[in-house]
């Protein structure tokens, strides 16, 4: 029997549980695989696109650009890496607009992981808190989509400033009465767990997304400690309070909706 060639690329093996899927049928399930659970990271206009009424997202700040204020050459240029981030399709780290999801009408920032694995710096600093101002202004709901390594070490100081930065914002916003609404993603790590991924009025996170300031290899690196099995997980932060809700990212759309008519914005 003559034999078949299969396309390359029409399949995949799940990270998780090992099985081949269709990656047409990945795709119809939101990058979730159908047989494990297991959440795969999506980058920001997948995620738009998921979350938001269709046609509906209006995107600003999008003329914002990382610059290189140190000049950073260490083991590799930072201009480079910006150069081949943008180049894969990103501009940068976060994507800022306002949206409608299921009617209700937001001021979305969806972080990107494509992009320097979503890593803090001026501009998505920048952009954040633009976003929440906005929201403040125009009393709308404040959606966050948190996916990042933490703050962009390539811009130092600047990166760390953006921490204080994004919170102050955030603290003129609850004054004003606004809501805001955290969904945390694989990974939510460092600068921006520590910073504006933990001031949310109502937290959520998808199934398995790993949560905390430091991951395993830096805890070990620096202390030689082991971590307990699921430690910093979805599950292990809900278990000790410092989520509110696990939400399977299928859910995600209806849970916003739901939590802005509970708080009556």
């Amino acid at each position: 029997m003559a034999k078949v060639d299969t396309p390359e690329g029409l399949w995949m093996r799940c990270t998780g549980c090992g099985k081949m899927i269709f990656r047409k049928v990945l795709e119809d399930a939101l990058h979730v695989c159908p047989e494990c659970g297991l959440h795969y990271r999506v980058n920001a206009r997948a995620r738009i696109s998921q979350l938001v009424d269709a046609d509906s997202f209006e995107e600003f700040s999008s003329d914002l650009v990382s610059t290189d204020p140190l000049t950073w050459t260490d083991t590799r240029p930072y201009q480079d890496r910006l150069r081949d981030s943008r180049a894969a399709g990103g501009v940068e780290a976060v994507v800022t607009g306002k949206a409608y999801i299921k009617g209700r009408p937001v001021i979305l920032a969806v972080m990107d992981p494509t992009f320097m694995m979503g890593s803090m710096g001026s501009v998505v600093g920048e952009k954040i808190t633009t976003a929440i101002e906005r929201g403040t202004d125009e009393d709308l709901p404040v959606v966050i989509v948190t996916c990042s390594g933490g703050a962009r070490m390539q811009e130092g100081l600047i990166s760390l400033m953006q921490m204080a930065k994004t919170s102050a914002a955030l603290a003129r916003h609850d004054d004003a009465g606004g809501l805001y609404i955290v969904v945390m993603t694989d990974p939510t790590t460092a600068g921006v767990a520590a910073s504006f991924a933990f001031l949310g009025d109502m937290i959520v996170a998808e199934p398995g997304a790993m949560i905390g300031f430091a991951g395993p290899r830096v805890i070990w690196n620096t202390v030689k400690e082991e971590l307990p099995e699921g430690f910093q997980t979805a599950e292990f932060m809900l278990e000790h309070g410092f989520i509110d809700r696990i939400v399977p990212r299928r859910e995600l759309r209806n849970e916003i909706a739901r939590l802005i008519d509970y708080t009556g914005k």
